[in-house]
């Protein structure tokens, strides 16, 4: 009787096309980030060692990318002005067309609405 084992499960290799899925992938960043050997989790999954560490490589710094607390980019920082003003004048347009149609529904008045003249 055999019994799998993790590497009987990856040492199938690449899925269909000798693509990995992206979840595949990330188990063997995880694998390599608790500390298995490179070379045997590379042998393993049948892919090179230097594949392994650019999934690696890319993982991290995807993870660190994610941290950053304010966009660094001129462009990023540009945007986000830009649709903090966006925000504060659709906010301003609202107010003001409640306003408007809060003293058009007070009757007769210089902003009540009018009815065309015959």
């Amino acid at each position: 009787m055999t019994t799998n084992t993790r590497a009987d499960a990856d040492a199938a290799g690449p899925g269909r096309g000798g693509r990995m899925s992206r979840q595949r992938k990330r188990d063997a960043v995880l694998r390599l980030l608790r500390g298995e050997d490179l070379e045997s989790v590379s042998r393993s999954l049948g892919v090179t060692a230097a594949t392994l560490s650019g999934w690696r490589d890319a993982f991290l710094a995807a993870g660190e990318a994610s941290l950053a607390t304010r966009p660094t980019e001129p462009e990023a920082l540009e945007s986000g002005r830009l649709k903090a003003k966006l925000g504060e004048m659709l906010l301003e347009r609202e107010l003001l067309e409640a306003k408007i149609d809060a003293l058009e529904a007070r009757g007769p008045g210089p902003l009540a609405r009018r009815r065309s003249r015959p």
